[in-house]
């Protein structure tokens, strides 16, 4: 026999033997009062871990490589880990007063298997023993020193933070329409001469870029220097006004109507001048050619101020508003930034993309971006206040609502469901739920919902043993 057992039985023996009835010399049976966790003990170990401390656990009894025995653990005892590593007995557990009442026994492996006497599971563990107060009703969760450590368990206190998240979209430049002018005739007219102005030539306003000859402008222009030289009706008639506002409305430049006031004659051609500063974008007119109604015969765009339109995601039109800033870069200028805003945000999403488009006013005064080029924008969203905000691993999302673990103290964890708000930094903003200053697990909290998913199971069989 072991040293240990031989003490043992010397002990019991020693006890038994001084016990005397009614001192006839008759041996009394001794009775040995024995503590919950002696009891555990008297069971044996649970497991066994390396006698050196590291950590290296066997389910059965085993030796080490120089033939030393690994060391026993009850179940009343528990395993934490220092900063370097090496294991060590934990903070001995309160034990329990006598009062407290065993209520069931659970399985050893955490499986939900309950029993309301001593068992051993198939591997020859003991089941731990519940007792009255550990399954508390409040809904949180108690994890012993030693767990919290081996599972990586970690806190971070909710605090005011700036949340600040970037929007990625991709885009194309397109033209400001409001800065694109269409020259055409509301005549039947013909082509005298074209300057010398192509596709892609910068213009100015007011620069000619045509010669126009139409009988109805002419007929026109004609009754209207009759009215300004005649004598008898002078110039600030009725009837002058009128004729200088058919000139208008056949779309005469005002500076061809000018230059017939200040000649009192009427040219064979009028000149056509560019209505804007821009780029001439398409160029229909021939000399010679006969132009009619409604025929575009050069457009002009201003390009100083263009678009960029991009393709937001769904889940991001939210955090979208008129007015913010965007910085765009084109992948023809890499390490170059254009400044704009939002001023558009259209009312439809795509349905096979689910994306929305918005548009994005860019100055453009050097005229390098252009029609149809790629760009990038990057939006910056969200608040420059600070907002209550927790990590984005804090939060145990079901998909119908999200919730937090909030540390008590002496290892117990309280669940908490949350209202969630922006996100971005890798935090996320709590409108309701925690209050400021608490501290919620940030690491491993998945496993503390296991273990609460675990004693709620644990609690509803107890519940039903009891009512059978």
């Amino acid at each position: 026999m072991k040293p240990a057992i031989l003490a043992c039985a010397a002990a019991l023996m020693a006890v038994a033997g001084s016990g005397v009835v009614g001192g006839r010399g008759h041996l009394a049976p001794a009775i040995a009062v024995v503590s919950p966790v002696a009891a555990q003990e008297a069971r044996g170990p649970i497991y066994y871990q390396d006698p050196d401390g590291r950590p290296i656990y066997s389910i059965e009894p085993k030796k080490t490589s120089d033939g030393r025995d690994f060391k026993g653990v009850p179940a009343s005892a528990d395993i934490s880990f220092d900063d370097d590593a090496v294991a060590k007995p934990a903070a001995p557990m309160a034990v329990p007063s006598a009062e407290l009442k065993i209520k069931f026994y659970r399985n050893p492996m955490g499986l939900a298997d309950t029993s309301p006497v001593p068992k051993k599971d198939s591997m020859g563990m003991d089941y731990i023993p519940v007792y009255e107060g550990d399954d508390s009703d409040d809904g949180s969760v108690k994890l012993s020193p030693g767990k919290i450590q081996r599972t990586g368990v970690k806190s971070e206190r909710a605090a005011p933070r700036i949340i600040r998240t970037t929007i990625r979209a991709p885009g194309t430049i397109q033209l400001d329409e409001r800065r694109v002018s269409v020259i055409s005739m509301r005549s039947e007219s013909w082509v005298q001469k074209v300057a010398n102005v192509t596709t892609g030539t910068k213009v100015g306003k007011g620069q000619p870029l045509m010669e126009i000859y139409s009988s109805a402008v002419s007929a026109a222009a004609a009754e209207y220097i009759a009215t300004i030289n005649s004598k008898t009706t002078g110039g600030s008639s009725s009837y002058g006004r009128g004729s200088r506002q058919r000139l208008m409305n056949l779309d005469v430049p005002e500076a061809a109507i000018v230059a017939m006031e200040k000649s009192g004659s009427v040219p064979i051609a009028i000149e056509w001048s560019a209505p804007r500063d821009g780029i001439v974008l398409e160029r229909n007119a021939i000399e010679g050619m006969r132009a009619q109604p409604g025929d575009v015969l050069f457009r002009v765009a201003d390009t100083s101020v263009v678009w960029a339109i991009a393709d937001v995601a769904e889940r991001d039109l939210g955090a979208l508003s008129v007015g913010q800033p965007v910085v765009v870069r084109a992948r023809s200028y890499p390490g170059r930034e254009f400044v704009g805003k939002v001023s558009v945000v259209y009312p439809q999403v795509n349905r096979e993309t689910r994306t929305a488009r918005v548009r994005i006013e860019l100055p453009n005064p050097d005229a390098v971006l252009l029609p149809d080029m790629y760009v990038d924008a990057v939006i910056d969203t969200g608040s420059a206040q600070p907002v209550l905000a927790v990590p984005e691993s804090a939060i145990l999302d079901t998909g119908s609502r999200q919730a937090v673990f909030v540390e008590k103290g002496h290892g117990r964890f309280e669940p908490r469901e949350v209202k969630l708000g922006h996100r971005g930094s890798g935090y996320v903003e709590i409108r309701e739920g925690v209050s400021e200053g608490e501290p919620v697990v940030v690491s491993a909290n998945f496993l503390i919902d296991a273990e609460s998913n675990l004693k709620a199971a644990l609690k509803g069989f107890s519940d039903a043993g009891a009512e059978r």
